[in-house]
């Protein structure tokens, strides 16, 4: 394993935010987030677990246009945004695997008393799950997506405005 040289990182994050990070920001070229799309591999299991458990609920679902037999379906997460699935029947695409530029996790904002009250849900559903700062809970769908629950606002993070 190599060495990491702290300072050196620190030194390079302060000087990218010094270039980077615009004292009057432009406004961002994109209207929002469409949609952001997983890989399913089981379509009933999916849907039960977002929308029954996390209370996402179901918008449409409809065959894939670029895969015969396979379905596209959607989870509103809130302020006009949406979280989308794929399955790919006969594909055999094996689990869940995080790699370096794919996906890490999706951090989803709720209120802090849907917080509470979901994060008792994925305890009662035996669902493996950690806490962090007393705002975010960590855990996997049921293809092994790491998500978040966040209790802080949009455009906040521990407290902090980052938008």
């Amino acid at each position: 394993m190599t060495e990491i040289d702290y300072a050196a990182l620190a030194a390079k994050r302060e000087r990218i935010k010094q270039q980077y990070l615009l004292p009057h920001r432009p406004s961002s070229s994109a209207r929002g987030l469409h949609h952001f799309a997983l890989v399913s591999s089981d379509v009933e299991r999916t849907v039960r677990f977002y929308q029954d458990l996390l209370e996402f609920p179901l918008t449409e679902i409809f065959e894939n246009r670029d895969y015969k037999g396979s379905s596209h379906f959607f989870f509103d997460v809130g302020n006009g945004n949406l979280l989308a699935f794929f399955d790919f029947p006969g594909l055999d695409l094996g689990p869940y695997h995080e790699v370096l530029g794919g996906l890490h996790h999706i951090a989803i904002s709720v209120d802090p008393a849907t917080w509470e009250r979901l994060r008792g849900k994925l305890e009662m559903a035996g669902v493996p799950h950690q806490i962090e700062s007393g705002a975010s809970i960590y855990f996997r769908d049921p293809d092994g997506a790491r998500l978040e629950l966040l209790a802080d606002h949009l455009g906040e993070m521990y407290g902090s405005r980052v938008l």
